[in-house]
């Protein structure tokens, strides 16, 4: 069964699509609709559905904006307009189809047909994905898998210094002064680094345990290699100092 997700600043529209895709009832299910555009942004980025059916004209911010606020698009992107002139964006913002309204039965049919395509491709992905990570994790301790912008970067435990929060997204910092940005929560980051040479040592950081330059004990934080001051976090304190 498929999940769906819905947005159209047009309850009405909303309930004709439900209703039109009543008649795949056994393939398909709406699971959450939306008329504000924010609020579908905040559910995507915590939830993954099968598709999402957009809506091209909204009054705050139109479809090919809202695709452009997504990190990673993770599911289908069917875009839904009464105006046929934007067949060619949506094509080029990745859409797997475009349906004009109002939307037509036959059009629908053939839309499911290529989300199921779709679906199992990703399926596939993510199965060759998780195949690659444990096999490097499993043979080479000293290096972690990072999963960014469509691509599994292999990267050495000595090249990262820390990692930080922010809300939804973490940023690692390297040796190079480069950084790469993540759309996961730092306990999802933390959970994939190895304990014996990283610890966290506050809420919203990570620490490379090899990294430390120095540990400042009055003032409760750390300088790093690359002169960043990290605050360690009281309760967390004594935990650190066992490390060493």
């Amino acid at each position: 069964m498929l999940t769906a997700v819905i947005v159209d600043d047009e309850p009405k529209a909303i309930q004709s699509l439900i209703w039109e895709l009543s008649n795949f009832n056994n393939e398909i299910e709406v699971t959450k609709t939306f008329t504000n555009p924010d609020e579908a942004l905040g559910y995507l980025r915590s939830h993954t559905p099968d598709c999402l059916f957009l809506d091209v004209q909204m009054p705050t911010m139109d479809g090919f904006q809202f695709l452009d606020k997504l990190k990673d698009i993770n599911f289908s992107v069917i875009i839904t307009t009464a105006y046929d002139e934007y067949a060619i964006k949506a094509l080029k913002n990745d859409a797997i189809d475009y349906l004009l309204k109002p939307i037509d039965s036959d059009d629908l049919k053939d839309c499911i047909l290529k989300i199921k395509k779709h679906s199992e491709r990703s399926i596939n992905s993510n199965q060759l994905e998780r195949m690659l990570i444990n096999f490097n994790s499993q043979f080479d301790k000293k290096k972690i898998t990072i999963d960014t912008d469509g691509k599994l970067l292999f990267l050495d435990v000595d090249d990262l210094v820390y990692i930080a929060s922010d809300g939804n997204y973490s940023t690692i910092y390297l040796n190079n002064n480069k950084k790469i940005v993540l759309t996961k929560k730092l306990k999802e980051v933390n959970a994939m680094l190895p304990e014996h040479y990283f610890f966290r040592i506050h809420n919203s950081y990570i620490i490379n345990l090899n990294k430390i330059k120095a540990f400042v004990k009055n003032e409760g934080y750390v300088i790093m290699e690359s002169d960043h001051k990290i605050p360690v976090a009281r309760q967390r304190k004594s935990d650190f100092l066992e490390k060493f």
